[in-house]
């Protein structure tokens, strides 16, 4: 199914409902503070001891995680299959919409509370809890990953 969709479908379907839009959007909100927070880190070493000119570790650092995003997504997804499984709304796609957008929008503010600060935050550790968190209201027994006994000892 999947490989059937193509962007005028998925911009018509942004388009009709307003809550996929809200999603794109808090998606790429997310997407921003995670550049703008992770990018500074991978290169502060390599500028700061001037290994390498500003300009060109930016550069580097956007190509990289670029094609780190890219070839990841396409070798291997297990990541992303744990981070999609990990919340079992059994099927209820308002719930889980509502829970991804409140785990989004956690992100965002979260990312530009500590940014401010000068905190170094984790946008994937912060949609893990904002997962985690969103899911727990709609109901807690049903919904969140449960430990197995051998795993709690």
């Amino acid at each position: 199914m999947l490989e059937n969709i193509t962007f005028s479908y998925f911009a018509e379907q942004v388009v009709s409902h307003p809550a996929l839009l809200i999603a794109v959007l808090l998606t790429l909100g997310v997407i921003l503070v995670n550049g703008w927070t992770d990018a500074p880190n991978a290169i502060a070493t390599c500028v700061s001891t001037r290994c390498i000119d500003v300009d060109k570790a930016i550069i580097m650092a956007a190509a990289c995680n670029f094609l780190g995003v890219l070839i990841m997504s396409l070798v291997n997804s297990k990541v992303a299959m744990t981070i999609k499984n990990m919340v079992n709304f059994g099927g209820d796609t308002d719930s889980a919409m509502i829970a991804l957008c409140a785990a989004m929008t956690a992100i965002v503010i979260w990312a530009i509370g500590a940014w401010a600060f000068g905190i170094p935050t984790s946008e994937s550790h912060a949609l893990i809890a904002g997962l985690t968190g969103a899911a727990s209201p709609v109901s807690p027994a049903d919904h969140l990953p449960q430990l197995k006994r051998d795993e709690q000892r």
